[in-house]
């Protein structure tokens, strides 16, 4: 939709991005303890929030009220709700292209919005895999679309496997009367992921346009065995390198796939 619609009233559409990350580590059983201790520390709510004011920055919101909360024995919590700011968003905003890294002054039409952001680290009892997950919720009401988060917010994790959902829903209506489900053109939350992001992830879409929602799940293709390690400097012999390696890889792909699949030998 190229051109301005000209509204009745103020535009309600709500729109609503659910990002969830995955962090695959390995930690035997002697490391497990300190691996969440160090994810807590990493993500806490102080650092959450943090993330969150810059992702409300770079989407123009306003913080209203912020309700956080570091859990026992492990995670954290945190809501933001957000409202409109004073200034019409810039014409580029609603385009399919990536949006920055680090914050902008950018303001836009907003109410009646929230971010939320809840962890979830665990281990696995026996074979010295943890995944660590973060889910956040971005979910805004008028002009601008979430998705302009999206770069930053994989920047923010280190992650191994991402699922993104992007839904669109209720109306706004135009001075004609005419309603409108959408007024914005978008064929892939692909489109909204920087180019040297998408080479580095294997990528695939489900999409129900006629419905709004947008799907997208990425991989990390590639990434070397120190990567995964809770801790590096760890003497490893050949056999327990490919064993972890193949732990981890089924972690990834059970993950990415969401199905369970036997150990290959």
């Amino acid at each position: 939709m190229n051109t301005k619609l000209q509204l009745h009233g103020f535009n309600n559409l709500t729109k609503s991005l659910s990002f969830n990350i995955y962090d695959i580590c390995y930690a035997p059983a002697e490391q497990q303890q300190a691996y969440i201790e160090y994810i807590d520390e990493a993500y806490n709510a102080d650092k959450l929030t943090q993330i969150l004011k810059n992702v409300a920055d770079i989407i123009g919101a306003q913080v209203l009220n912020i309700a956080r909360q570091d859990y026992d024995p492990q995670g954290a919590s945190v809501t933001m709700l957000i409202s409109e700011g004073d200034s019409p968003p810039p014409p580029n905003m609603n385009s399919q292209s990536p949006g920055p890294l680090l914050s902008e002054t950018v303001l836009a039409h907003l109410d009646k919005s929230h971010i939320t952001v809840h962890t979830y680290p665990e281990s696995h009892p026996d074979n010295g895999i943890s995944t660590f997950r973060a889910d956040i919720d971005v979910s805004t009401c008028g002009k601008i679309s979430p998705l302009k988060a999206l770069n930053y917010l994989i920047h923010s994790f280190e992650s191994d496997v991402v699922t993104m959902d992007y839904r669109v829903r209720g109306f706004t209506r135009d001075v004609s009367g005419k309603k409108h489900y959408i007024d914005h053109d978008i064929t892939s939350i692909q489109n909204y992921i920087a180019l040297d992001t998408q080479n580095s992830y294997q990528m695939i879409d489900v999409n129900v346009y006629q419905e709004n929602i947008f799907h997208t799940k990425m991989m990390l293709k590639n990434s070397a065995l120190e990567n995964y390690l809770f801790e590096k400097e760890c003497n490893l012999s050949s056999e327990q390198k490919i064993e972890i390696e193949k732990k981890v890889d089924k972690e990834v792909t059970e993950i990415f796939y969401g199905r369970n699949y036997r150990q290959q030998e």
